[in-house]
């Protein structure tokens, strides 16, 4: 039986032809000098932007493609299937989308169109050396100061934070107020007096990925830099626009699923042992047999999930539910898959042994799979 997403289409089938093959020309290539060099070539980002593939599910008005969530889910789907997890879009997308809901006219009209050509890099700074998942326990802080704010502190764990033009900053306007003092800041990092960007952070995985630390000393921001133009409604944008984020997570997810699946199925049609394919193995099939229907129930979970994000009916709880789920399936999924691999699932110039490294972030970032629970159990 073959199972068709319900939120595909002929438009979309053409849509999945151009980006599949835009990453099997300019994505796949690279991606071994792209871990070496710890950051992607930043004309990358410029052919993707002529590609129409940045800001797929942004309105034209703004330099977007016009189209759904569905675009944007095929863009992460096709680089999950390619294995890749250097480009940076996800996070480019996030921030594009805090601009075009949270933001003020000037705001979108001066950055998306950027954003969407690809020349500015988004990234958003959250996370702080003391400050994780906890974001009301964040120190940086943005003080203000004439006609601006003096931006002090730190970041870390940095997503795009080695080629980010522009960052969605997390910061404390007024220290004392709680959640309540919380701002969301833009940064232009340009020829920016006071911002610097730490080493990129040797990781277990995704080394293609430029993750850095970031500081600002005394780095003035104007006041209209501001997101939306009006200081203390950072924490209420920031619970606004993280189901999206979460949701990118369970599509990305269930695509890497998929994709181990097939690299699994396939080597065990291959690999003899013991006189037989490992397929004819009962253990083997069991397993197999085990993952395709624990991928079949995340596909049709995150299908429902893509189709609530188009018709704009999208929850806090279901996107947590979204996350954690997934990204912990994720996880044992390419585990069980590994070990059909034998020694070989262990060398790195195996592809599932590199999706074992990459996948076991997707339970931290995005909000870790603990808080995801929280969130889920608070609705009881």
């Amino acid at each position: 039986m073959t199972y068709t997403s319900p939120w595909m289409n002929p438009e979309l089938d053409g849509f999945r032809d151009a980006v599949r093959r835009f990453v099997a020309a300019e994505i796949t290539p690279h991606q071994d000098a792209w871990r070496k060099q710890q950051h992607v070539d930043r004309a990358l980002w410029r052919k993707a932007g002529e590609l129409g593939i940045l800001l797929a599910d942004i309105p034209d008005a703004y330099g977007g493609s016009d189209g759904s969530f569905a675009h944007q889910s095929i863009v992460f789907e096709e680089l999950a299937y390619a294995g890749d997890t250097a480009f940076g879009i996800h996070v480019h997308a996030i921030v594009a989308h805090y601009l075009l809901n949270q933001g003020t006219e000037e705001q979108k009209q001066k950055y998306l169109p950027k954003l969407a050509s690809g020349e500015m890099v988004a990234a958003i700074a959250m996370s702080e050396p003391g400050a994780g998942s906890d974001l009301k326990g964040i120190r940086t802080t943005a003080i203000r100061d004439g006609d601006g704010y003096l931006l002090n502190g730190s970041k870390i764990f940095i997503s795009n934070g080695y080629l980010a033009d522009l960052i969605l900053v997390v910061a404390k306007t007024e220290p004392q107020a709680g959640a309540k003092g919380v701002s969301l800041l833009l940064l232009e990092t340009r020829d920016c007096a006071g911002f610097k960007v730490g080493r990129i952070l040797e990781k277990l995985g995704q080394k293609g990925q430029d993750t850095c630390e970031l500081f600002f000393d005394n780095v003035r921001v104007p006041l209209q830099n501001v997101l939306g133009g009006v200081e203390g409604r950072g924490f209420a944008q920031l619970m606004n626009e993280l189901p999206y984020e979460r949701t990118i997570l369970g599509v990305s997810g269930v695509a890497s699923i998929e994709r181990a699946l097939q690299l699994t199925v396939e080597h065990a049609r291959e690999r003899r042992a013991f006189g037989q394919a490992l397929l004819d193995m009962q253990n083997t099939r069991f397993v197999l047999a085990e993952i395709k229907t624990e991928a079949t129930v995340a596909r049709t979970f995150v299908d429902r999930c893509i189709v609530d994000m188009v018709e704009d009916r999208m929850d806090t709880v279901l996107a947590s539910m979204a996350k954690y789920w997934i990204s912990d399936l994720q996880c044992s999924v390419v585990d069980r898959c590994l070990q059909l691999f034998g020694g070989y699932g262990y060398m790195l110039e195996y592809p599932i042994a590199q999706m074992y490294a990459d996948a076991r972030v997707q339970r931290i970032y995005g909000g870790a799979n603990e808080i995801m629970k929280e969130i889920i159990a608070r609705s009881l």
